[in-house]
């Protein structure tokens, strides 16, 4: 199962097509797809840091 970065519900429950505008335009994920626990953000201006506490760190690409 996964879930949506963007809201924390699961991918296969309704339409994510506004989440994922969100994170592809502005947005940094909110929510481990893994196990939709709210992760730590950090915003800099050279992009985010995403983590989960289980599932590690995630980062935006340059």
């Amino acid at each position: 199962m996964t879930y949506c970065s963007f809201c924390g519900k699961e991918e296969a429950d309704g339409d994510h097509a506004f989440c994922r505008q969100r994170l592809s335009a502005i947005d940094p994920p909110r929510y481990c797809r893994e196990c939709a626990r709210r992760m730590v953000v950090q915003v800099t201006p050279d992009g985010w840091t995403a983590r989960c506490s289980r599932h590690g760190q995630t980062v935006s690409r340059p």
